[in-house]
């Protein structure tokens, strides 16, 4: 018996006919950090799971839309099946040794196996066994199965794997149950067409009912006859927006138009986190132009664009300097013929706003950075590494270190005079409202104690690089604190032990390892990283920090720069090359690896990378081996040219590299090929004479050493 059918798993499929599939869950205010994400994932989510079930074909994904404001989840799913069609499964049973006897019936154990899939004896389904490489297999009719249990489960699996930041428990309008969800929800609908799909979720059963906007709907309840009006009706009659992408795109376009109207060149703040935010707030909206007193713009304007973004949602307007204006935008959820009080409430709810930053400005001005620093002592660091008192010491002591190796004495006072004021700021009063503007008001306040620019700057960059692709310090001042600050934050944390685990990281050790990489490289420092850990923890006088912990940083900056390496395009053999070799001088590794590449290239370098390798394997077999190399024991014409090639060579590929010619350094090494290739060939290393063994031994060390200065040119073979 064999197989007929050219199908894996299904077969005698049939034409069926699809409608469009439409379901929202219309609910309560939902938060509007996460409104973007709970819509991508209710739709996709959703998408998938008819997928799974065959409702569906894998390749309308491109067309499924996902609508979310902030009273809805919806997503529209074209060419949804009201059925799925019989099908025949294969299913292997077992040996077909197992499955008949000598005498080709079948046997118990087949017998049990068939009635437990339904069939009884003496109505074996023969036409439907087949034998196929020693196997018993059975096609089963498995009937079809319809839409509505199919996206019941679609929607319960859909709704569990939502990203709810906080889920709320409420009771339904019985009294008795209860439901957790991130809002209470007051709606469903599920439409495949114009058919209601009768599905049930959180207490709701799905009709062709919706609610548009609170205020301005023309038509409530909002009747949807169809799921392909689901969009339109919504906007018709229910003067609501439901998609986030075309909402974002509107208020887009008219912050755009606003700002044009104003002239002058003003542009609404850049913000894409601020503009995601608005859009979840509103289902209509509508652009407004506002004030505020130019009597404010004396306060910093980061302290004002700060507190009409995060307490009010405002998008204050630039002019073309970059300066912020007295004017700003407001994105309104109503559309009154008459706007001026819309206008004038946000006016009057900003002004109070503003006057704290004034009030806050004034106040802190009126004490130098130099007196709060004794105020660092009573704020709590870290229980096991002190106050912001201690770590401020501990900072001024790398930072000093590092800046006598830069630049000597001014420089290292310089340095010391920044970190010893870098964080007074925290025990401000404007720092103590906005946390985020650290750093930054200290920078305005040291200029208003009259210190020099390049220490006030220090001050404001030795928190950079804040996250991935920010910018580097400004000045050299300002680069040696934030390394120093970077450097106490890594070495004190793992002294005590506390590392990241997962994704879970609260002190940010690996943002930390990044920054002090990018300063190292990007500004070309010539500071080796074991130089500057032990500035680190030499600050940490009452802390042992043993070597063990040391290696174990080394490994996490180094693991840091591998995947910073990557995303910069370097593949994993060339920065396996070079960073096995632990390389001191992070300036140098870009370099180091442009020489790998150049050198990966020459017709030389897969034999040489071979040979490397042989001879590590080699080494890697014998106890310590002196790289030196006895000429009077050179015995074979082939060692004796490779000796001589050797001391011609490497000389000049060991002075190209002190020069930092990586690139010639790897070039000239490409020299030893042919005489490397003869000495593997003619010469018998592991020789039974002892001495002779030793000598060989050594001259493969000396290669070795030499040719491994750049990088491990064995991780380069194939």
């Amino acid at each position: 018996m064999g197989r007929t059918d050219d199908e894996e798993g299904c077969v005698n499929v049939m034409t069926m006919t699809t409608q469009n599939l439409l379901v929202e869950l219309f609910v309560e205010e939902l938060p509007p950090k996460a409104l973007k994400k709970l819509g991508e994932a209710f739709s996709a989510r959703l998408f998938d799971e008819l997928v799974s079930k065959r409702f569906v074909e894998p390749e309308q994904e491109r067309m499924v839309v996902g609508f979310a404001s902030p009273r809805r989840l919806a997503a529209w799913i074209p060419n949804v099946y009201g059925s799925t069609p019989n099908t025949k499964e294969i299913k292997k049973l077992m040996p077909a040794k197992v499955a008949y006897g000598p005498d080709g019936k079948p046997t118990t154990a087949m017998l049990k196996k068939l009635a437990s899939l339904g069939y009884v004896e003496g109505a074996l389904p023969s036409d439907d066994l087949y034998i196929e490489s020693d196997q018993v297999y059975l096609k089963q009719e498995v009937s079809g199965k319809e839409l509505l249990p199919a996206l019941q489960s679609a929607l319960d699996a859909a709704l569990k794997a939502l990203p709810i930041p906080k889920v709320m428990t409420y009771q339904l309008a019985d009294g008795w149950s209860d439901v957790k969800f991130v809002r209470p929800a007051h709606g469903l609908v599920a439409l495949h067409g114009s058919d209601v799909v009768a599905i049930e979720a959180l207490g709701l059963k799905a009709g062709n009912i919706t609610h548009g906007h609170r205020f301005e709907a023309l038509v409530d309840p909002v009747v949807l006859l169809h799921a392909d009006s689901y969009a339109s009706a919504l906007q018709k009659d229910g003067a609501v927006i439901a998609s986030f992408a075309e909402r974002r795109a509107e208020i887009v376009r008219q912050l755009a138009a606003a700002a044009t109207k104003i002239g002058g060149g003003v542009v609404p703040i850049d913000d894409d986190a601020l503009l995601d935010e608005v859009t979840a707030l509103v289902e209509r909206p509508n652009v407004l132009v506002c004030a505020f007193e130019k009597e404010f713009l004396d306060v910093p304007q980061e302290c004002l664009i700060l507190t009409m973004k995060a307490n009010q949602k405002y998008f204050p307007l630039l002019d073309a300097s970059g300066r912020l204006t007295n004017k700003f935008l407001v994105v309104s959820n109503i559309n009154p013929a008459d706007a001026s009080f819309v206008i004038g409430g946000n006016e009057r709810v900003v002004r109070p706003r503003l006057a704290d930053a004034k009030f806050f400005f004034d106040q802190d001005r009126k004490k130098t950075l130099a007196s709060r620093v004794e105020g660092l002592g009573k704020v709590v660091y870290h229980n096991k590494l002190g106050s912001q008192g201690e770590r401020v010491e501990r900072v001024r002591a790398i930072a000093r270190a590092i800046g006598l190796q830069l630049g000597g004495d001014a420089l290292a006072d310089k340095a010391d005079q920044a970190a010893q004021l870098a964080k007074t700021d925290l025990v401000t009063d404007m720092v103590g409202e906005f946390p985020e503007l650290q750093g930054t008001m200290g920078r305005y306040y040291a200029l208003n104690d009259g210190l020099s620019p390049d220490v006030a700057d220090a001050i404001e960059d030795h928190y950079k690089p804040r996250f991935a692709g920010d910018e580097l310090p400004r000045n050299e001042v300002g680069v040696i604190v934030a390394l120093a600050d970077k450097l106490e934050t890594l070495v004190g944390m793992f002294a005590i032990g506390n590392l990241p685990t997962g994704d879970k990281d609260p002190f940010a050790l690996r943002r930390h390892a990044l920054g002090v990489i990018r300063i190292m490289v990007e500004k070309e420092l010539p500071l080796d990283l074991s130089g500057v850990a032990a500035c680190g923890t030499l600050a940490f006088k009452n802390l042992l920090v043993p070597n063990s912990t040391l290696q174990s940083m080394y490994k996490f900056f180094y693991d840091r720069f591998d995947g910073l390496l990557r995303e910069q395009g370097f593949s994993a053999q060339e920065i396996d090359a070079v960073l096995s070799q632990n390389p001191e001088r992070l300036a140098d590794v870009p370099k180091r690896l442009a020489a790998v590449r150049a050198f990966a290239v020459l017709p030389e370098a897969p034999a040489l990378a071979a040979a490397n390798k042989r001879i590590s394997n080699i080494l890697k077999k014998t106890d310590s081996v002196d790289a030196h190399v006895s000429e009077v024991l050179l015995t074979e014409p082939a060692e004796i040219a490779l000796y001589a090639t050797v001391k011609d060579v490497v000389p000049k590929a060991n002075a190209q590299f002190e020069a930092g010619d990586y690139a010639a350094s790897l070039q000239t090494l490409a020299a030893l090929r042919s005489p490397v290739d003869d000495f593997f060939n003619g010469v018998m290393v592991n020789a039974e004479q002892l001495d002779l063994r030793l000598n060989r031994l050594g001259l493969l060390a000396t290669l070795h050493a030499a040719m491994n200065r750049v990088a491990d040119l064995s991780r380069l073979a194939t």
